[in-house]
This record gives structure tokens, sequence and C-alpha cells, in this order.
């Protein structure tokens, strides 16, 4: 039977200018479809395919004889008298499936090359899990841990969020997105800043605490074009209007630079720094503050430092004055040197770098104390002297004390010499030293 319907065929292609669908692709749909509906007939043919002609509307059916090797033997024309009902329910449910698949596939073509883009959208729904956002044709999922903390998301509000990640699911595609991401920050700037959005200024680094502040690196590759004053604006009116959209959200904007030494300089603004000193080798950067520049270029809780660090990728280690000065100083004075260590019966021991015997904790304990005891006899003499002999006696107590020490550590007494050698130079805290040095619990 053949079975030929143009007011069919013409509803059909109707559809598929309208859905943005091929015609072939609904045709072939159905053809499958209707070869489904042919097999649950009584009588039909175990193998059959189903022809529908793109002109005519012509839907016929061929039946099928294989073979062992699955070669066609044998084909006739099996089309039942009524398939043109049966076609009509089919083709009613096929193109209706194929019209929702096209649907979400044309939704996720058109988000899947948009990752790491910026969207806006209405919210629709927030709770503690997530926070939805009417893109328009689609939804978008704001999840919990891409929200920014305290930041409230109220019901209509207009709200921009950076695509982190485009889902294919059954019931269409997944957009998730972020106001956490630094993403958000490049997207947001490319938006007010023409130079960046054309290349003449670059975006070198990002770092950022989400609610709180955030730290870029920009470059210029115009020699004319200064990046930062790019960035801020006449009278900061771009800068401002990314602080508004982050919701108070503060950005530090700092030019970039090659050399790592001025970039670590740089990204700690607004400090003033006094000199960095690289460690390449443990990617380490020492940085030197004035004393009163010291708490800004730490921050509050240490923000300042823990951003540049992240926007540099140096470990930023940042001292002041006086603190450079105390450790030289530390460093220069005559320490002990040796190690603790366990002995054959289980008792710790303090064993000398330079050889000789070790010392037992009540040795180094007794030579501590003779320490001690040597720093008040020392006072003691030169507070008696009126006539200058006590400086004499110190004098020569000091020179003789150099000569012990000097000659190695070795012994209980040796430690003690050391400690007394500091007191009759008038250091009271001489005994502590020595034993903190040598004594790594001390």
């Amino acid at each position: 039977m053949t079975t030929t319907n143009f007011d069919f065929l013409e509803a059909l292609q109707q559809i598929a200018r309208d859905k943005g669908i091929a015609v072939d692709t609904l045709l072939e749909a159905l053809a499958n479809a209707l070869v489904a509906a042919y097999k649950r007939m009584p009588g039909a043919a175990e193998e059959a395919f189903v022809t529908i002609d793109s002109d005519s509307g012509e839907i016929r059916v061929y039946g099928q004889e294989l073979d062992e090797d699955g070669n066609v033997v044998r084909e006739w024309d099996d089309t039942p008298s009524d398939f043109g009902r049966i076609a009509a329910q089919a083709a009613k449910q096929v193109i209706f499936q194929r019209i929702r698949e096209a649907e979400r596939d044309l939704k996720y073509e058109e988000y899947a090359g948009r990752e790491g883009d910026i969207v806006t959208g209405l919210i629709q729904q927030s709770d503690n899990r997530y926070t939805l956002l009417d893109l328009g044709k689609v939804e978008a999922l704001l999840p919990q841990a891409e929200q920014v903390p305290y930041e409230r998301y109220d019901h209509g509000a207009r709200l921009k969020a950076y695509i982190v990640e485009v889902r294919r699911t059954t019931k269409g595609p997944q957009i998730v997105v972020s106001r956490s991401h630094p993403g958000l920050i490049r997207r947001l700037f490319e938006l007010e800043v023409p130079e960046i959005s054309n290349g003449v200024v670059e975006i070198k680094a990002c770092a950022r605490e989400p609610g709180h502040r955030t730290k870029i690196a920009v470059w210029s590759n115009d020699a004319n074009v200064d990046p930062v004053g790019a960035c801020v604006g006449a009278r900061g009116a771009r800068v401002r209007m990314v602080t508004n959209e982050l919701r108070g959200e503060k950005v530090d904007i700092v030019p970039f630079s090659d050399d790592p030494a001025e970039f670590v300089a740089r990204a700690l603004q607004p400090a003033r720094v006094k000199e960095v000193r690289l460690d390449e080798e443990t990617g380490t950067a020492t940085v030197v503050v004035h004393d009163f520049q010291l708490s800004l270029a730490i921050g509050k809780e240490g923000q300042n430092a823990r951003l540049a660090a992240r926007l540099t990728g140096w470990r930023i280690d940042i001292k002041s004055e006086s603190q450079l000065a105390q450790e030289a100083a530390m460093a220069a004075e005559d320490w002990a040197e040796g190690e603790w260590v366990e002995s054959e019966t289980g008792e710790m021991v303090f064993q000398p770098a330079g050889g000789g015997a070790a010392i037992s904790m009540a040795e180094w304990a007794q030579g501590a104390a003779d320490g001690e005891t040597g720093d008040t006899a020392g006072s003691d003499t030169a507070g008696s002297d009126t006539a200058g002999g006590g400086d004499e006696v110190g004098d020569g107590a000091a020179a003789e004390d150099r000569v012990v020490s000097e000659a190695g550590a070795g012994t209980g007494g040796e430690v003690g010499a050391v400690a007394a050698v500091g007191a009759a130079a008038g250091d009271e805290h001489a005994g502590e030293k020595a034993v903190g040095a040598a004594d790594p619990g001390a």
C-alpha cells in the first residue's frame, strides 16, 4: 500500500523550521519509530526497514529475509493496509521527543563553548545549598561553595556570575556559575576597561579573597598607556564599577614587573618596601620594611602579605629594620655548638661539635649555675672597687675566661666558663644563653 500525505509532510517541514531541526533528522527518527511499530504487528517480518519519500511523504515498509551470514536473500514490500493510522500515532510521539532533544542540544551547544565567560541572570531561588539564576532560556546553578561568604542573594535581583562548567544532562544543560572565582574579576575588568578587551593592557596575575580584597597585576603592551591608570579610570570610575558589582570588595591594582624582587615590592602596596632579598632555592622572598610600615605590609590578619604571596608565587617573609638588626646581633654572639644525644644508658647528654667528652644533664646544670655565680661575683666586685682596681680584676677575669672558652668545649666546667665570660663582660643572661644555645629543648 502506498500512503501519500502532503499535509503531513508540510507540517513536518514547518515544525523543523520553527524549532531549528533538520527535516532529515525528523524523517530518520520517524522511520525508526515506524519500524518498531511494524514489528509489534502480527505476521511482521523479523527484519524490516521503512522509507519515507521527502518529496511526496510516501511511506513504505520492506520486509527482509537474511541468511546465516546476515546477507539479504529476499526483500518484499510489506506495508500494512492501515499503516497510515499507525504512522500518524508514531509520528506524534517521535516528533515531540525529537523536538525536546533538539532543544536541549541547542541549549547545550549555546553554552558549552562559554565556559570562562560571564553571564547576567535574575535570582529565582535561594537556599542553603544553592541559588538558581534565570538566564532566559536556561537556569544556572550557583552552589554554596561558589558563593561569596555573607553575600545576600535577594529574589528578583540581577546578578553577574562566572561560568565554571556546563554539564549535559537528560533534562538539558546544567550551567554551574561562580561568584568567588578569580576569573570573575578578569571578566568584569574586560567589560569596564576597553584597553583590556582590545589587548593593550593585560591582567598578568590575580589573587582574591572573595568578599574581602583582591589584588591584580596589570601590564601595558603600549609604552604610552599607563596600565594602572587605565584600570582605575577617571576619578576611579572604572574600578568603582567593578567594586560595586562585587558589593564593596576592595580591589588593589599594581603594575606587573619581570623583575621578581620589584614585583614582590609592588605587590605589597600600599606598604613601602625598603629591600627585597630572594632565595631561589626555597622560593622565599625576605622583605625588609621600616618599623612603622610593618603592620601595613602584613595587613589585617596577614591579608596583604597573603594576597601578595599568591599574586607573585613567592613565599614572603616580612621583617622590620629592628628585627633584622636584632637577628644580626644574635648571629654575632658566640654560642656553644653541639647537639643533645641519647647515651648508651638512655640518658640525654650534650655532645660538643668539636669533639671531647659528652656532658650530662647534671654537669650542664652545674655549669649554668657556675655561670650565674660568676655573674653575681663579677657584679659585687665591680661595685666594691672605688679606685679602679675592680675593672682590672674584671678585665683579667674576662681575659682568663676567654682563654678557657676558646680552648674547646668538652666539660661542664668549660660551659660554666662560657657563662662566666659573659657575666664578667656584663651580660646578665650569659648563663641562659649558653644553656639555650646548646639545649634545643630549653
